[in-house]
């Protein structure tokens, strides 16, 4: 069982910004009881707050993963993975990397497109997808945008540190992702690379697709 602080840091993870009360109301606890929990976490470089004002009223505090709060989730094998792909890099140059790459994503390819068989419409897709990708660490989910859309959400990239070595898995993964939601357009709108908390992919059906 998760204990307090776990349960934290999950939801920061897989939430985002988050106030006392909001995470004592999570919890089922007293928002003093979680205020010294967020202190004794704050103490130990996980968590930071923010202070912000809105209007009238006290300033409002939301908490934040730290780089070290993200850093509590996994990157499979991350210093290993760099040194290989280091090594592809020096030996083969840039161009057999790019085939590692295409080779990965082929293979992908193939294991997504097995789970998503026989899934007839497209929130089907989204649904199978989302549960291969969480089962691989991703922390994946999706949910309708409200206005005929979906959001492919991935609130942890476990292998961040292979991406930011080698951008080209991030363009693997989206061109994985096109693929297996085709007809419907498939959009990056959120990327951990370029500092965001979370990767989010905007899916939007042929239908609702806006003429060109």
């Amino acid at each position: 069982m998760p204990t307090p602080a776990d349960a934290i840091l999950q939801h920061l993870k897989t939430q985002g910004p988050a106030t006392t009360a909001a995470l004592a109301a999570r919890l089922g606890v007293s928002r003093q009881a979680t205020r010294q929990q967020m202190e004794r976490l704050a103490a130990g470089g996980l968590v930071d707050a923010e202070t912000t004002r809105g209007g009238v009223g006290r300033p409002r505090q939301t908490w934040t993963l730290t780089e070290a709060g993200h850093a509590r989730f996994p990157d499979t094998h991350a210093q290993v993975t760099v040194e290989l792909l280091d090594a592809v890099r020096a030996e083969f140059g840039p161009e057999g990397l790019d085939r590692l790459i295409r080779r990965r994503e082929a293979d992908s390819a193939r294991g997504y497109a097995a789970a998503l068989s026989g899934a007839s419409t497209l929130e089907a897709r989204l649904e199978r997808l989302a549960a291969v990708r969480a089962a691989e660490g991703y922390m994946a989910e999706w949910t309708p945008t409200g206005d005929g859309a979906y959001l492919l959400i991935e609130n942890h990239c476990p292998i961040c540190a292979a991406a930011s070595a080698c951008q080209g898995f991030c363009r693997s993964e989206l061109s994985i992702f096109r693929d297996l939601l085709a007809p419907a357009q498939v959009e990056r709108i959120d990327h951990i690379l370029q500092g965001a908390r979370r990767c989010a992919y905007l899916v939007t059906p042929n239908t609702c697709a806006p003429p060109i």
